[in-house]
């Protein structure tokens, strides 16, 4: 939670860094006879398709929608907010095998969470764009079994502990560069709209931890690479309807490097997407 809070104080930051701001249009930019505020919108970024943000207008008809005029943007954001589940895939099946039973884990505990931060993109036209994001992915494995997997060591290795932990996950966080390919149907009479956005992602391995607590040795926690792969790649797809839809995320490169054992084990993450 540290990690995700610094990250949000970062994009506000940033947001005063790009915040442009421009004039509303000619039934706003003069100040409101009752309220005596004036109406202004925020641009993060630049280009026409950009997020942007109505300050001092509380009116229901002045909601902000995607530029549909061809061309470039830039700009902070914060979206494609990704919560779901996290499986492991051993060689095709979704039982591990016997090398890798000490990784058995609580299917309903083991997640998958990330957004992004930054986006650069080119609109075709009202329907179609591309871009090029960048954000943060975290994968929270639960593990079912008393063990501790060891830091610094040649493979991935753990050792049985005599002791029970109430929490045993191990996790790993990555920079996510996402490349979308967006298509969205004509707005309903609410002003909504169906979406379809896949494309190919790479991640850049920022750390691994393994997280126990116990009566014993109360809350601890540490930081390793773990043999995490450094250099992940895999495909998304996210489709939805208004402001939440569903993803599924594979990646084809297996989830730890330099560990002969857990060779073909890889990383398949579902679930719910927010703000995409």
């Amino acid at each position: 939670m540290k990690r995700l809070t610094f990250t949000i104080i970062m994009c506000l930051a940033a947001s005063f860094v790009f915040a442009q701001s421009t004039p509303a249009d000619s039934s706003q930019s003069a100040t409101d006879t009752t309220t005596h505020k004036k109406h202004v919108k925020v641009k993060l970024g630049f280009g026409d398709d950009v997020a942007q943000v109505n300050i001092n207008n509380d009116r229901s008809d002045t909601a902000y929608h995607a530029h549909k005029a061809p061309g470039f943007s830039f700009g902070v954001t914060f979206s494609r907010i990704d919560l779901g589940f996290a499986t492991l895939v051993d060689n095709g099946s979704f039982t591990l095998s016997d090398k890798n039973k000490f990784l058995s884990y609580r299917q309903w505990k083991t997640s998958n969470f990330g957004f992004d931060v930054l986006q650069f993109g080119y609109r075709f036209n009202s329907a179609f764009k591309i871009y090029v994001s960048g954000g943060f992915d975290w994968t929270h494995i639960r593990l079912r079994n008393d063990i501790t997997i060891q830091r610094n060591a040649p493979v991935l290795t753990y050792v049985q502990d005599s002791i029970h932990y109430s929490k045993n996950r191990f996790s790993s966080s990555y920079l996510r560069i996402p490349l979308s390919f967006y298509y969205r149907s004509h707005e309903d009479d609410r002003g909504n709209y169906f979406r379809l956005v896949a494309g190919p992602e790479i991640g850049i391995l920022l750390n691994g931890r393994v997280k126990q607590i116990s009566e014993e040795n109360g809350k601890q926690k540490f930081n390793d690479d773990y043999h995490f792969a450094k250099l992940r790649k895999g495909v998304f797809v996210r489709m939805g309807y208004g402001i939440m839809g569903l993803y599924a995320k594979y990646y084809f490169n297996d989830m730890f490097e330099n560990s002969p054992d857990q060779k073909g084990l890889r990383n398949f993450s579902f679930g719910l997407t927010f703000g995409f």
